[in-house]
C-alpha cells in the first residue's frame, strides 16, 4: 500500500492527496505537523519537506514527481496526456507554474510583510494573464481534467487566505476554480485545516 506523508496545510501535499483520491485506490495518508516534523521525514527526504510517498522500497518526494508516478502506476483516470508532444507541453506548463506561481508560496506564508506583498502582486498578475484561457475552455488543457488542474488547485483554494484579490479580468480564473473545487475527489482530499482557510 502507498503511504503519503502529508502536511495538513501544505499546498504541495494537497496536490498528491487530490491525485490519490481521483484514482480511487488504496492508500494511507499520514498527517505531518509541519511545525513539529518527525525525524523520519528528514531520513526520507534530504530537504526535510513533505509530501513524501513510500511504496515498498520506493521513496519519492516533490509533488509533481510523486503525482506522475501515481499516474503511470494507476493509469485510470489518466491525468497526464497520452500523446508524447502534449505530455511534454504539460510538463513545461507544470515547470512554468512552479516558477511563476508556486515559487512565491514561501514568501506568502513566511516572508516579511514587504516580500509577501510583492509575492501577492506577482501571483495576482500571473493568474490574471492566464484568465482568458478559462473564458474559452473548461480546464487547462481543454475539456479534460488533467495534472495541470490538480497542480494549480491548491493555490486557487488559498487566494483569499493569502490575501490575493484578482481584478475583474481575473474572474474566469475564479469560475474555473469553482469547477475544480466541486469535484468529489477534491472535496475528499481536503483536510480540516484547509477547509477552515475559506469562509
Amino acid at each position: 500500500m502507498m503511504i503519503l506523508y502529508s502536511g495538513t496545510a501544505c499546498p504541495f501535499s494537497q496536490r498528491c492527496r487530490i491525485v490519490l483520491y481521483e484514482k480511487g485506490m488504496d492508500f494511507e495518508i499520514k498527517d505531518i505537523d509541519l511545525h513539529d516534523k518527525p525525524e523520519e521525514i528528514a531520513a526520507m527526504n534530504p530537504y526535510g519537506r513533505v509530501p513524501v510517498l513510500v511504496e515498498r522500497d520506493l521513496t519519492l518526494y516533490e509533488s509533481n514527481i510523486i503525482n506522475e508516478y501515481i499516474d503511470e502506476r494507476f493509469p485510470h483516470p489518466q491525468l497526464m496526456p497520452a500523446d508524447p508532444v502534449m505530455r511534454a507541453r504539460a510538463r513545461l506548463f507544470l515547470f512554468n507554474m512552479e516558477h511563476d506561481l508556486f515559487s512565491y508560496i514561501h514568501d506568502l506564508e513566511k516572508g516579511t510583510p514587504k516580500a509577501a506583498e510583492k509575492a501577492r502582486g506577482v501571483v495576482r498578475d500571473n493568474l490574471t494573464q492566464i484568465a482568458p484561457i478559462f473564458a474559452k475552455q473548461k480546464y487547462m488543457l481543454g475539456d479534460d481534467y488533467s495534472m495541470l488542474d490538480v497542480a494549480v488547485a491548491p493555490l486557487l483554494w488559498r487566494l483569499e487566505h493569502y490575501g490575493i484579490q484578482l481584478p475583474k479580468q481575473g474572474m474566469p480564473v475564479l469560475k474555473y476554480a469553482e469547477r475544480l473545487f466541486s469535484r468529489p475527489a477534491y472535496i475528499e482530499a481536503l483536510t480540516p485545516v484547509e477547509k477552515a482557510m475559506r469562509k
